[in-house]
């Protein structure tokens, strides 16, 4: 029998045993749910069965892997549970569409004529729950790739048969629930009972997937109301409708009939028309004289900054972009972390009362010596940078914590306008699997660490769940308390990344404790077939990550 350490405990078990029956000795002493394994680094579904000795580390739905793999779970039942409900409706049949995320809680829209009601809901709900309860099994098969396209094409999914055009590998995972076939990116549950808190709702034109959040796993928290997120949202979305790319394989599609440059064209050409919308708002209102710009990492803020700022200067207005940075503490003052590090992403670092002091004293007419912050020697320094607004000057201040109302306390809101960018991912895989937005972040960033801060991709990662956990804290509950929301997403832009991402992941080790990040990362670019950075214009927000942009960033 296969020796296996679990945890640091040492047990032995008969070959073939799954990893479900293993871990279920062990589950007592979780508070959550065991999800997935750790197999001498490896990561495993509980489906899985042991074949040789090894390590056994565990997995809960707390954890990132875990929680991702209750919801692939969840929206795979939710596609079956429509079938179910739908299937005596006059043909030809609607079908689901996972779109993007709204707090916690999945957007899925309804491709076809099918209306979503009430009773539909309710059925769906109820359909769901019976699956729950039935703990019916959630099995992996593997296919050639040819079978697999195959089998797509007979169950109708077209966006599957694209995708799989452009795969490298021979052979596909496919997973298949009560006669349902489908495939997932990412690991699975082995089973629907382990889905126990779920809520489907009616939401705009289709309806939202309601699940726990990853801190609190077990309880369902009340939907939040992200109406300005999900209209920025759909506004991508129907720009992918636009020009017929709506998933990678569309993309794909696109990219090797070698008329990518077009929609290149077209897709910067849309966001450039957002940002004039924007700056057409803010020149009406009168009274704005500070522009404040927050969002989560890598979400293009800079050049965004920089093209707001051309498309003032086109309504005669005269904008002058700053950073919050400016105004830290002295490194004597600075809050420092649990690993004695010093923290600039708290609300303490900055120094508010002076902040105030001085947008109050421009507000006034007053002339003010701004600060620039040494970060080489942790002070702030004054070099003349004085400044006293005319009638057309505009302040664009960018920062952490720009959209929380304490930063600017002193300022009445009639002279600020905020503006929430991130960029809010639209382009899915394929129906059912999404691309999540933080992915987008994380690649652009990895990109860019290496290119202007010498830092690898293994660094980057390392500190990517700390970046997270400071978003969570300081921006993202503030990103409906605004007036604008800019999404920076560019529908071909992992195409573009692809080709520097991925030498820079292949450099990670099996030794690296980042190393299946890497690999997941690598297996998300391998979807995208390549593009040419000379495709891309000198002030697409894109140029902020790759280089060659016309911009100081």
């Amino acid at each position: 029998m296969p020796a296996v350490f679990v945890n640091g405990q040492e047990r032995s078990y008969p070959r073939g045993t799954t990893y479900e029956n293993i871990v279920a000795e062990f589950q007592p002493e979780y508070e959550n749910h065991i999800a997935l394994v750790y197999f001498n680094g490896k990561m495993r579904e509980l489906s899985k069965k042991l074949e040789r000795d090894g390590a056994i580390n565990l997995i809960t739905t707390k954890d990132p892997a875990g929680h991702a793999a209750y919801a692939r779970t969840a929206i795979m039942m939710l596609v079956r549970a429509w079938q179910e409900v739908t299937q005596d409706m006059p043909a030809p049949h609607a079908s689901l569409k996972v779109e993007f995320t709204l707090g916690n809680a999945y957007f899925i829209s309804v491709i076809g004529q099918t209306k979503v009601t009430d009773e539909l809901i309710q059925k769906l709900n109820e359909a769901m729950h019976a699956l729950q309860e039935k703990n019916l099994p959630i099995v992996k098969k593997t296919y050639p790739l040819d079978d697999a396209i195959a089998l797509f094409h007979h169950q109708g999914m077209t966006d599957k048969e694209k995708l799989f055009r452009y795969r490298n590998s021979s052979t596909i995972n496919v997973y298949c629930l009560d006669g349902y076939y489908d495939y997932y990116y990412g690991y699975m549950l082995p089973s629907t009972g382990y889905v126990k808190h779920f809520e489907v709702t009616a939401y705009k034109e289709g309806m939202l997937l309601n699940l726990p959040e990853e801190d609190r796993p077990d309880e369902l928290q009340p939907l939040q109301n992200e109406e300005k997120i999900y209209d920025q949202l759909m506004l991508s979305t129907r720009w992918g409708e636009l020009v017929n790319i709506s998933t990678v394989g569309d993309l794909n599609d696109r990219i090797c009939e070698g008329n990518i440059s077009d929609m290149i064209l077209v897709q910067e050409a849309l966001q450039e028309r957002r940002i004039g919308n924007i700056a057409e708002e803010i020149h009406s209102r009168k009274d704005v004289r500070f522009v404040l710009i927050a969002g989560p990492s890598s979400s293009g803020k800079t050049t965004f900054a920089h093209r707001l700022s051309i498309q003032l200067r086109s309504f005669g207005m005269h904008p002058h972009i700053m950073s919050m940075d400016n105004w830290f503490v002295n490194r004597d003052k600075t809050p420092v972390d649990i690993d004695g590090n010093y923290n600039y992403d708290v609300l303490e670092a900055v120094d508010l009362d002076l902040f105030n002091e001085n947008l109050t004293d421009l507000l006034a007419g007053e002339e003010v010596e701004l600060p620039t912050f040494d970060f080489k020697v942790g002070h702030r320094k004054y070099d003349g940078n004085k400044m006293k607004l005319g009638p057309d000057d505009i302040l664009i201040i960018e920062g952490i914590h720009g959209l929380n109302p304490k930063s600017t306390v002193a300022i009445p809101n009639e002279n600020k306008y905020r503006i929430y960018t991130s960029a809010l991912t639209s382009l899915n895989i394929d129906a059912h699997n999404r691309i999540p937005t933080s992915d987008t972040r994380l690649l652009r960033r990895i990109v860019r660490d290496y290119r202007t801060r010498a830092k690898t991709a293994k660094m980057t990662i390392r500190e990517w769940a700390k970046v997270r956990d400071g978003e969570e804290k300081y921006i993202f509950p503030f990103q409906n308390n605004v007036d604008a929301v800019f999404n920076s997403v560019l529908i071909y832009e992992q195409a573009v990344l692809k080709q520097f991402a991925e030498p820079l992941l292949y450099s990670i080790t099996k030794d690296d404790p980042e190393y299946y990040e890497a690999k997941r990362l690598l297996k998300f670019l391998d979807y995208f077939v390549g593009v040419d950075t000379a495709m891309v214009p000198a002030n697409s927000i894109c140029r902020e990550f790759v280089g060659g942009g016309c911009f100081p960033v």
